[in-house]
């Protein structure tokens, strides 16, 4: 459980290393999944009451509240005309942890192994600093903590609750630890930086008949061979044009070796840098199907996940940060993984970083660790974002 007295009750003072490590710590050890979160939301809420008693101490406009399902805001209100909002995810995995760390996770089978603790402890810094610092925000500041990263998009349900249209949010900032960079380094890029991500599952129905009368069935096995190879020929030529991927890692057919398939399902993903290859290659494939399916005499279904889009970063508010952050570095080419912060650039724009934690040890290994004196690089890159004007 977390520690009944939270490291910013009390006085404030300016967040250190050490407060920052104190609240990673405390929520790596509760971690929750999903929407159910009951736990962690009370832990960052009583945080952000803390900075918001100190706010309204100082005279400030403030207040604590939740526009959605298990999703908590602190809102500091400068009363300007645009706001500037930052995001953390809440939400862990479905992970049994085996770093062996004294702090290590007390809910088995639940873990964070991909930074969300790290990215709360930013942001609940973030919102201890502003608390001491809010006369200089030249934008009222939005902090947005959301659940759902890891399955099914908490950020679109933050979006579609209207939060960002009611206070005026015109851009909006998040990071990601990130174990493939150098130990506190920041990372981004205009444009694209993400994919998209759509699961793809294609069925084939046929005909089974005993192979030594295999004219007389529809073969779905080989419908999907066909299919299979079209499909990757087609996306080579797909490559030329833009970074995208089609793969299948999962098939299943048929079922004794000596009857013809009447059953072929092909499971896989599809990745996209933009909307339009995205919806380019999902009209294409189930044309690919049926005429691989046709050829067999068999019927055919290809269904798409809707996913989420791709983590397209604003070029003007790139530019910006790049003012505020001399040291924020380019990343070459945009990265085959997905993010749910995408579904926030549909609605505003939007720039997401990577913070490196220098390790190595994979996003979701359930070794996954890194050194906290990294958050506070993340912070400070924070604390100079929202006074972009």
């Amino acid at each position: 459980m977390p520690p009944a007295a939270s490291p910013l009750a009390g006085p404030l003072t300016e967040p250190t290393t050490d407060d920052l490590r104190r609240i990673r710590r405390d929520l790596h050890r509760i971690p929750e999944v999903d929407f159910d979160l009951p736990k962690t939301v009370a832990y960052v809420t009583r945080e952000l009451e803390a900075a918001r008693a100190a706010l309204l101490a100082a005279g400030e406009r403030a207040e604590v509240f939740s526009p959605c399902r298990s999703t908590v805001c602190l809102w500091i209100d400068r009363k300007s005309e645009r706001a500037t909002a930052i995001r953390s995810d809440m939400d862990a995995l479905p992970v049994t942890e085996e770093t062996g760390l004294p702090f290590a996770s007390e809910h088995p089978g639940r873990m964070h192994a991909c930074g969300h603790d790290g990215h709360m402890a930013m942001a609940l810094g973030l919102a201890r600093h502003l608390a001491l610092h809010a006369r200089e925000l030249p934008r009222s500041v939005l902090l947005v903590f959301q659940p759902a990263e890891e399955t099914t998009g908490g950020a679109k349900v933050v979006c579609e609750s209207g939060v960002f249209e009611r206070l005026g949010v015109d851009r909006i900032f998040g990071f990601h630890l990130w174990p493939d960079l150098p130990e506190g380094q920041i990372a981004s890029r205009a444009g694209a930086l993400l994919s998209a991500s759509n699961e793809t599952t294609v069925t084939f129905c046929g005909t089974a008949s005993h192979i030594a009368k295999a004219s007389q069935g529809c073969d779905a096995l080989l419908a999907g061979c066909r299919f299979l190879r079209e499909a990757y020929a087609y996306m080579r030529e797909r490559e030329l044009e833009e970074p995208c991927l089609l793969k299948f890692g999962h098939m299943v057919s048929g079922e004794v070796r000596n009857q013809i398939s009447a059953h072929t399902r092909l499971e896989g993903s599809l990745r996209t840098f933009s909307l339009e290859m995205g919806a380019r290659i999902r009209r294409e494939l189930p044309r690919l199907a049926e005429e691989a399916a046709g050829r067999e005499g068999c019927g055919a279904e290809v269904l798409f996940s809707e996913g989420y889009p791709p983590l397209t970063n604003d070029p003007a508010l790139f530019s910006l940060a790049g003012g505020a952050l001399p040291k924020l570095a380019t990343v070459g080419s945009p990265l085959l993984i997905t993010e749910d912060f995408s579904w926030y650039q549909q609605w505003l724009p939007g720039l997401f970083m990577l913070l490196g934690t220098g390790t190595g040890i994979p996003l979701h290994a359930s070794t996954f660790d890194f050194d906290e004196g990294v958050l506070m690089r993340g912070l400070e890159a924070y604390e100079r974002l929202v006074r972009i004007p």
